[in-house]
């Protein structure tokens, strides 16, 4: 059956007022609404401070260590954080109480209730322990350079453990982003002193340590943002917070003790600017949890990864710290690696799926077979 002609200017007018009346999209009013979304204030507020946390961290303890030699051991430093961390939690945890009930009962059910973090814990340590030995068996140069897989561990973690997909623009940038920090740590990995191996020391298991290190970062990460966002008991972050400093204070106790309190003694050297970084260290660890919160794993890599840049920039202005032209070259390609991950409008790619006939929706589509076609069936019926 044919269709008339005024039908047809009459369905091509119809069209043309429902594409007249539809809203515009184009791309200048879809990437701000995009970027809304995907950045929210809080998220960009918390992982403003993350990377201003990293950065005055990294700058004050160079200038702790390198300018006034301060010999206090590090493991002291993050239990003093840790405990710091504990404290404002349980008091954040006491605040959000309803009256009439006590802080005591709440925080011991917390603690019971600390098997999680506690293996988070106990990962920690494992990464300190694995640093260590390969430290003692391959160079500072070559750790550097496998340290820096920690960005695309985390991603592929993501991607199994929460069943995340990344489009292949994210999986580019992430990859660029891990060449620009390896050429900004250039200045690390390409000294003589820096890429010689300690003597006696075993290259396999030493490469074999950070491989695993690198690994268990990534898998902490994602582990510790499951836990705060899947978990049936759905404890807020303060919560988590308070049973992760518990979980981690008795593994440095440890650490203090086999370094048996450092250079200087057990709690010896300790400053003005010790305890400052201590309570860096205590922010730092929150600052984390609420960057995973309020984002995920990979934007609190990007911020920390950020703040590399940030630091060094300020550690040769404030403190004459190295600054080459290719430290330049690689923190601008680390900046827009960042950009490129984080503006990112492309859809990850849909799984493919096995294609269906079409079943006919409406009456007008169902094509009826005509009575020339129907002849030659019911001659043969009436035959039988």
């Amino acid at each position: 059956m044919s269709t008339t002609p005024s039908r047809r200017r009459g369905h091509t007018e119809d069209l043309s007022r429902e594409l007249h009346n539809s809203p515009k999209r184009t791309a200048g009013s879809t990437a701000p609404m995009v970027f809304k979304s995907m950045m929210s204030s809080m998220k960009l507020l918390v992982l403003c401070l993350l990377c201003m946390q990293n950065t005055m961290f990294t700058v004050l303890r160079r200038y702790s260590q390198g300018v006034l030699k301060e010999n206090y051991s590090k493991y002291e430093v993050l239990l003093v954080g840790e405990i710091i961390k504990m404290a404002y939690s349980a008091y954040k945890v006491a605040g959000g109480i309803n009256s009439g009930e006590k802080a005591g009962p709440k925080l011991k059910y917390l603690l019971r209730k600390s098997s999680k973090m506690a293996v988070l814990a106990c990962i920690y340590g494992a990464m300190n322990i694995l640093s260590f030995v390969s430290l003692r068996n391959i160079s500072a140069g070559m750790f550097t350079i496998f340290a820096q897989l920690k960005i695309l561990t985390t991603a592929t973690c993501s991607s199994l453990m929460l069943r995340r997909s990344y489009s292949m623009t994210k999986w580019r940038a992430l990859v660029s982003l891990m060449l620009g920090v390896l050429l900004f740590s250039e200045p690390i990995w390409n000294k003589e002193d820096m890429s010689i191996n300690p003597e006696g020391g075993n290259v396999f298991l030493g490469t074999m340590a950070v491989l695993i290190e690198v690994t268990l970062s990534g898998f902490a990460s994602i582990y510790f943002e499951k836990v705060i966002k899947t978990d049936p008991e759905q404890l807020g972050i303060w919560e988590r917070n308070y049973q992760l400093a518990f979980g981690s204070i008795p593994i440095y106790i440890l650490f203090i003790l086999y370094d048996e309190g450092g250079e200087v003694g057990y709690f010896g050297g300790w400053s003005v600017v010790a305890v400052i970084l201590a309570m860096l260290g205590a922010a730092g660890g929150m600052l984390v949890a609420l960057s995973i919160k309020h984002g995920d794993s990979i934007l609190k890599t990007l911020a920390t990864t950020g703040a590399i840049v940030l630091s060094a920039t300020l550690d040769h202005f404030m403190l004459g710290g190295p600054l080459t032209p290719i430290m330049c070259i690689a923190g601008v390609q680390v900046i827009i690696s960042i950009c490129n991950y984080t503006f990112d409008m492309s859809p990850p790619e849909a799984p493919l799926k096995v294609a269906t006939p079409e079943l006919p929706t409406r009456k007008s589509d169902i094509v009826k077979p005509d009575d020339e076609e129907l002849a030659p069936l019911t001659q043969a019926n009436g035959a039988r």
